[in-house]
């Protein structure tokens, strides 16, 4: 087999898990070596290289147990990689919020093309595992919960495509405030472009009332792109049921549970026909074909990101 990929240049695939390793080994390996979060180093006896993660020690043992075997040429593709955000009560380390950390710091790392200590510099393609929940699959309670979205198409955790950043973490699978009132505003960590061309989507396709955020309106000032945006997705967000789908805009949208309402700006609020900002009926909510048009958009900006920040 090994013949057969470097005579084609074709990659070794491989499933890359280091929560397993902290799982089955706590005592030898510490979590936050299994998350990218270590301060320490791990020193390999054999080679004298340095390691401050599991990931890059697994992919390096790949590409040294290749070599042994007289194979320098062919790369390594991790066709999956993840962490859980549930397990059984043996897991603990199975949380939203550890799933959040390892796949957050997975992307920066790769999309810096920082490479191994073996390999200095060297891109590496990689797969997250996985998009959706499998609540369906058997095993132990782990199996079923690997997934960055929830089988109703709401979202476990954020997750920062860019790499530039941590989302807010959800409260709970619904992300309901105390109160039971959420709104979605723009990420002052977004960038300009990214941030247009959402207002652009929203204001348009996403068939959102945006004459509040014009010229001598009431939410035209401060005239920046994060304002003009967190009105625009706000607006967007009440009036497609408030769900984490309708707040993901491509990684630029977060969601609060404060009023980001100020002087005569008013933020719309799901179940409200009137925003008090301009004192007029907004757009009802949108037809299942809307929605299932912003589904593909999300869908498309999870995919575009992917091949730009994971296939390269």
């Amino acid at each position: 087999m090994l013949e057969f990929l470097a005579e084609n240049q074709s990659p070794f695939m491989i499933d890359i898990y280091p929560y397993y390793a902290y799982r089955d080994s706590p005592n030898n390996v510490s979590l936050d070596y299994a998350l990218f979060e270590s301060s320490s180093e791990v020193i390999d006896p054999n080679t004298g290289l340095l390691y401050t993660n599991m990931f890059d020690a697994q992919i390096d043992a790949i590409y040294f147990a290749l070599m042994a075997l007289n194979f320098r040429t062919i790369k390594v593709m991790v066709t999956e990689t993840g962490w859980p955000s549930k397990g059984s009560s043996k897991e603990k380390a199975a949380t939203p919020d550890n799933a959040q950390t390892y796949n957050t710091n997975l992307i920066r790392h790769v999309i810096n093309n920082s490479g191994t200590p073996a390999k200095l510099g060297e891109e590496l393609d990689i797969y997250i595992f996985s998009l959706f929940n499998e609540n369906r699959k058997p095993g132990i309670e782990s199996e079923r919960n690997w997934g960055l979205f929830y089988p109703d198409q709401t979202s476990v955790y954020n997750l920062d495509f860019s790499g530039k950043g941590v989302l807010e973490m959800p409260t709970n699978k619904n992300s309901t405030s105390f109160n039971g009132t959420t709104w979605c505003i723009a990420s002052s960590n977004a960038s300009q472009l990214d941030l247009q061309n959402a207002i652009d989507w929203a204001c348009g396709s996403g068939n959102v009332d945006c004459s509040a955020i014009q010229p001598s309106q009431p939410c035209f000032e401060p005239d920046t792109l994060v304002s003009h945006a967190s009105y625009a997705f706000n607006s967007y967000y009440q009036q497609n049921g408030a769900t984490d789908v309708a707040c993901s805009f491509g990684g630029t949208g977060v969601k609060v549970d404060k009023d980001p309402s100020y002087d005569n700006c008013m933020y719309m609020i799901t179940g409200t026909n009137k925003t008090a900002a301009s004192n007029t009926t907004a757009i009802a909510a949108t037809s299942s074909s809307t929605q299932n048009e912003a589904y593909a958009w999300i869908s498309s900006f999870l995919l575009m990101t992917s091949i730009v920040y994971f296939f390269i």
